[in-house]
C-alpha cells in the first residue's frame, strides 16, 4: 500500500498532474481491525506462524487455539490485561457474541478466570464464525469451470483497464502513439 502511494505522488508530481489516486485502506468500519495473533504479540499473519485459516477444519481451530499464549491469571482485580491475554479477548470479541465476551471480561476482573474454559468458548465461537467461509471456499474450489470463467473475465477486465491506463500514461509523459 505504502509503495503504491509513494508511486502515485511520486508521478504526479513529476508531470505535474492529479492522474493517479493515492490508494487509501479499506474496512468496514470507522476504524481498521487488527486480528491479533495467536502467540500473544502482534497480528494474525501466515509469515508469523500464528494465523488462523479461513479453510483450517474444526479440529485444526480448537488445536491452535488451545495453544495460544496466556499467563498464570490476573493478580489484582480489574488488572490491566497484558497483551498475549488482550489478544485473546480482542479474538473473543470478533467472533463471539457481546454476552460471552462481557461473562469472561468478568471472570478476568474477578480474578476467577480459567482460560482453558475461555479457550474451548473461543474455539467454538471461532469455529462457527469460520464454518460458513470454509464451506464456500470448498464449494467455490470444487468448481473448475466457475474458476475458470472468474479468471477468465478478470484477466480480461484488467487488460482492458491497463490498456487504458497505459495510453493515458503515455499521453501525460509525451509518448507518441504507434
Amino acid at each position: 500500500m505504502e509503495m503504491m502511494r509513494l508511486f502515485a505522488r511520486r508521478f504526479n508530481r513529476i508531470y505535474n498532474v492529479e492522474f493517479f489516486k493515492e490508494p487509501q485502506s479499506y474496512h468496514f468500519s470507522d476504524k481498521a481491525v487488527k486480528v491479533p495473533g495467536l502467540d500473544g504479540s502482534g497480528k494474525m499473519g501466515k509469515s508469523e506462524g500464528n494465523a488462523i485459516y479461513l479453510c483450517d477444519d474444526e479440529k485444526t481451530i480448537s488445536k491452535k487455539v488451545m495453544r495460544a499464549v496466556t499467563d498464570s491469571g490476573p493478580t489484582m482485580p480489574n488488572q490491566p490485561k497484558p497483551e498475549p491475554i488482550q489478544n485473546l479477548f480482542t479474538m473473543m470479541e470478533i467472533v463471539s457474541g457481546k454476552e460471552t465476551y462481557d461473562y469472561f471480561n468478568d471472570q478476568y476482573n474477578q480474578m476467577t478466570i480459567r482460560y482453558g474454559d475461555m479457550k474451548k468458548q473461543l474455539a467454538e465461537d471461532m469455529i462457527q464464525f469460520v464454518t460458513p467461509i470454509r464451506e464456500k471456499i470448498r464449494e467455490i474450489d470444487a468448481n473448475d469451470e466457475y474458476i475458470n470463467k472468474v479468471a477468465r473475465m478478470g484477466a480480461e477486465k484488467a487488460r482492458e483497464s491497463a490498456r487504458k491506463t497505459i495510453k493515458e500514461v503515455r499521453e501525460i509523459i509525451g509518448f507518441k502513439p504507434f
